[in-house]
């Protein structure tokens, strides 16, 4: 399956503006394929404004989010690859998604071992680990 990231990040984007708040990006500067000023780059990380008062042309695809914005008075041109975001939240309050490490792929990492519909598996209530969903009828 294809990465979830960019599906997350463009309804998150959505939900905060629809709320009337201002979606930030917290954005691993270290990536590779990263075009951003990187002056503004705080401990390896960068916070972008991506409310749509503050950027123009923006395009959020499957494999990168692309817009052109201000920056110290001077437009520039930004591309930050989907796997580069680390977070999409609302400046106001903080409410969003911080992502995980385990979407480099694509997909949404391995599921557990054993369990699922037709029982428990080594990690279910009887194995010890952590308790697993399954069906009841």
């Amino acid at each position: 399956m294809t990465s979830s990231r960019p599906y997350l990040i463009r309804a998150l984007y959505e939900w905060i503006v629809d709320n009337g708040l201002t979606p930030y990006l917290l954005v691993n500067a270290e990536h590779e394929g990263l075009l951003a000023p990187m002056e503004y780059v705080d401990a390896g990380k960068l916070v972008l404004n991506v409310a749509p008062r503050a950027v123009q042309h923006l395009t959020m695809g499957n494999e990168a989010v692309e817009f052109s914005a201000r920056f110290g008075g001077v437009a520039q041109e930004v591309r930050v690859p989907v796997m580069a975001v680390m977070a999409i939240y609302a400046r106001e309050n903080g409410q969003g998604m911080l992502f995980g490490e385990g979407d480099e792929e694509g997909g949404n990492g391995t599921p557990p071992e054993g369990g699922g519909p037709e029982g428990d598996g080594p990690d279910g209530p009887d194995g010890g680990g952590r308790p697993n969903l399954r069906v009841v009828k």
